[in-house]
């Protein structure tokens, strides 16, 4: 496997040769999906939310940006195994990208903001796309500058069957209303997959086979990851 910073070099290459090489083919500005996350661990069901609205809204590619170490949340894996999952996740989807913004960051916490003011720095040519879930939408109002981040993307929240949306289309109209927010919420496949019930799975000695992908699920046991031991 190769070293860390050989893997964050070969990300970081892939991600600019790949967008530059399809805008000069298409002619024309791009359409990019963001997908931030602690992804601990990454599952199948972010993977099938990010192609679901990569087609639905016909983006060009959608960058994975995992967060780095999480002061605030308890119990989070080391960043740079996170980071690796995500890549070995994304390695044969050509569509997919991964961001090392934030895991390589000294800030001790990254605000959406500044993430999305990075991603629109280096890639200033393109339309953005911020993939969410009802549930940030709704925690937005606290966010650092939040109301900024509606001038550099437009917005999609991720919405799942059974969800009690009147909080979430009473606080997108406001944002909309207010602040002139671009933002749809996109009824997504339901796939009842949680990083959380994973872990707990592990934990229990259960096997997580076809919830994540399985050169994560070999990552995982070989690393002994979340307690988990090769079945």
């Amino acid at each position: 496997m190769l070293e860390l910073q050989d893997r964050l070099k070969l990300s970081r290459k892939r991600n600019i040769e790949k967008l530059e090489s399809m805008r000069l083919s298409k002619g024309v500005k791009l359409k990019v999906g963001i997908m931030g996350g602690t992804f601990n661990p990454i599952h199948n069901a972010h993977l099938a939310t990010a192609e679901f609205i990569r087609d639905k809204y016909d983006l060009d590619k959608v960058i994975f940006i995992p967060t780095g170490d999480p002061p605030h949340k308890k119990g989070v894996l080391n960043k740079f195994k996170r980071f690796d999952m995500v890549i070995l996740s994304t390695l044969k989807n050509d569509d997919f990208l991964v961001s090392d913004y934030e895991i390589l960051s000294d800030k001790e916490r990254d605000y959406t903001i500044d993430t999305l003011r990075h991603i629109s720095e280096t890639y200033p040519n393109e339309e953005l796309y911020f993939i969410t879930g009802s549930d940030a939408i709704n925690q937005m109002e606290s966010w650092k500058d939040f109301q900024e981040n509606f001038k550099l993307a437009k917005f999609v929240a991720a919405i799942r069957p059974g969800i009690n949306l009147l909080e979430t289309q009473e606080n997108v109209e406001t944002f909309r209303n207010m602040y002139g927010a671009d933002i749809d919420m996109v009824y997504v496949p339901s796939l009842e997959i949680s990083s959380t019930y994973i872990r707990s799975l592990l934990k229990n000695g259960k096997s997580i086979k076809y919830l994540v992908p399985s050169r994560v699920e070999e990552y995982i046991y070989v690393h002994n990851l979340y307690g988990g031991v090769i079945r």
